[in-house]
């Protein structure tokens, strides 16, 4: 095997075992570094210079991939360089790598009334709509990104109104349930008549058959938002996290209660959501803007 695929072997280990990171991200990290040690012709960790650096993101600048796929290939390269300096090996210094220079995400939130008119279409009172129902509740009660939501399980207190999540990284945060989600999932539960432990569960003709997967919430959330009239945008369940965190920004909450309810590492990924909820700047506007037009 040659050094620097040892190298990789070794940081990718430390990423699943040490740091909790998902197998997917695991992959994701291997292909991301295997670009750069092949463009660079990296065969030793001794190899990796600030030259052959500065040529692969010249590489990648060059590519078709966006601003945003480019950051991702810079970031794993500096995480694989503190891990190595982590190990007492001598490399290029991650400082010296800066990150490429990445638009703002521009978040699209849907009207209020739209949002109403989806969570109100799930109103089926068998156990797939009960299901539903509760999976739209829950998502836009809590922000839940849809893996976490996936994996909560069914024996939990909901009558407190809060539940405990694992998020990436493997950490842990509450979150908080509405009056309307906590009945929701109430009557979906009362309707189940099996012992699985998901809390949601994919269905066949009414019968349980195990845990729901991130595809068929999906296909729902789509499946209701279209049923609802919402044309010209495209519902996801992430939609449904971006509404839980505008809805609470618009109405007061301050950005660093969002990122722990988000579960957001870096408060600047939360700082995304300010530019659509930033009411004070629209009222000054409103009071200072064209006064001496007629």
């Amino acid at each position: 095997m040659p050094a620097i695929d040892k190298s990789l072997k070794q940081y990718l280990d430390y990423l699943e075992i040490e740091r909790g990171r998902s197998p997917k991200t695991r992959i994701n990290y291997q292909r991301y570094l295997k670009e750069f040690f092949k463009s660079a012709g990296i065969s030793a960790y001794e190899d990796i210079n600030e030259g052959n650096i500065r040529d692969f993101r010249l590489h990648l600048a060059r590519t078709s991939l966006k601003k945003t796929t480019q950051s991702y290939y810079i970031i794993a390269l500096r995480n694989f360089l503190k891990f190595l300096i982590k190990q007492d090996c001598q490399t290029v210094s991650p400082d010296k790598v800066e990150l490429p220079k990445v638009p703002q995400r521009q978040i699209e939130v849907m009207d209020y009334n739209d949002l109403e008119r989806l969570l109100k279409t799930a109103n089926g009172k068998d156990l797939k709509g009960l299901r539903d129902k509760a999976i739209l509740e829950i998502l836009f009660s809590t922000g839940l990104r849809l893996s976490e939501l996936c994996n909560l399980d069914r024996y939990l207190d909901f009558n407190k109104g809060e539940i405990t999540v694992r998020g990436k990284g493997e950490k842990l945060r509450v979150v908080f349930l509405s009056d309307q989600a906590k009945r929701a999932i109430k009557a979906y539960l009362d309707k189940r008549n099996d012992a699985l432990e998901p809390l949601f569960v994919s269905l066949v003709q009414e019968k349980t058959i195990g845990r729901i997967t991130a595809r068929a919430v999906q296909r729902l959330i789509n499946f209701y938002s279209r049923k609802a009239g919402i044309v010209g945008k495209k519902v996801t369940p992430h939609t449904l996290r971006h509404q839980f965190a505008t809805d609470l920004l618009i109405n007061g909450a301050d950005l660093r209660s969002v990122q722990e309810l988000l579960g957001h590492s870096n408060i600047a990924t939360t700082q995304i959501y300010t530019h659509v909820t930033n009411k004070q700047l629209q009222e000054v506007h409103r009071a200072f803007h064209g006064k001496r037009r007629s």
